[in-house]
């Protein structure tokens, strides 16, 4: 038995120490500072930050209506994520196993209605690997995915959630802590997080797509996306210009960052980026 217990205590030890990932590399030189934090915060959600960032929306607006472009508001929000985590890198991070690690890849997940006219319709959600490409052509791979999605059969998610969920409970509960056991200690599959929507540098929910204002949305657990932006309907708002109280069409944004992957400067930084891309469409997209 003493065998068997050193066998377990040296493989466990061997899987702590594994710190390569097929979705991003260990982030070298962290200050002791943040090194600590994802042990002292072990959970996203008691780690996250809040930001509100209202648009003006008169160019943004102006900008999907074109018959250039023809896009919509997730349209631009995807791209402008994009431009963000191409100027600021550092937003692109992640925390797993209580380390940090630098995303190899850009990725945006955006959640979607399966029948647009159907007040019932369940949500979708799309993962999107960004290129360096025209917004032209990103606009056409998200209308593809949305197309995909909104198809009547059954996608492979779909599929496999049902076989998940076809499992008695326990098995399920089992199952899930060993999926998060096993990419706490690197050692889950590539194909297991490259079609998983949480896998993600962050995750877009435009609900003023349905109408709804912007919500404070919490980070989830599964998976490691560390921000989530939520998107309301465009409004108007007083707003003042040069002393002067004007009526401004408005899009609120609201924000929830990871405060463990960088401090509150680099979030700063990167929703700027978001905020020049829809503030000015025409120059930072297309």
């Amino acid at each position: 038995m003493m065998g068997v217990a050193a066998g377990v205590a040296a493989a466990w030890a061997l899987a702590s120490a594994k710190t390569g990932r097929a979705d991003g590399t260990l982030v070298q030189g962290v200050h002791p500072y943040r090194r600590m934090m994802p042990f002292i915060m072990p959970t996203r959600n008691e780690s996250v930050a809040y930001f509100d960032t209202p648009i003006d929306a008169a160019k943004l607006q102006a900008f999907c209506a074109s018959r250039a472009h023809r896009c919509t508001v997730t349209h631009c929000l995807v791209g402008a994520l994009g431009v963000a985590l191409r100027e600021v890198p550092s937003l692109n991070r992640f925390i797993s196993g209580h380390r940090l690690y630098a995303r190899r890849d850009r990725v945006v997940s955006f959640s979607m209605k399966r029948q647009q006219l159907d007040a019932a319709a369940k949500i979708a959600v799309v993962r999107l690997v960004l290129r360096d490409e025209p917004f032209a052509a990103l606009c056409a791979r998200i209308d593809a995915e949305v197309d995909r999605e909104r198809r009547p059969d059954k996608t492979p998610f779909d599929q496999e959630l049902g076989a998940f969920l076809a499992l008695p409970a326990p098995v399920l509960r089992a199952g899930v802590w060993a999926f998060r056991w096993l990419d706490a200690h690197n050692l889950l599959p590539r194909f297991f997080t490259e079609g998983d929507a949480m896998f993600a540098s962050a995750f877009v929910a435009n609900l003023g797509s349905l109408g709804m204002g912007p919500a404070y949305h919490h980070l989830y657990e599964w998976g490691n996306c560390p921000v989530f932006v939520a998107a309301g309907a465009v409004e108007e708002r007083p707003v003042v210009r040069e002393g002067a109280v004007v009526a401004r069409q408005i899009l609120p944004l609201r924000w929830s960052f990871d405060e463990r992957i960088d401090d509150g400067l680099t979030a700063r930084h990167g929703l700027d980026a978001v905020v020049r891309a829809l503030k000015d469409p025409e120059r930072w997209l297309a």
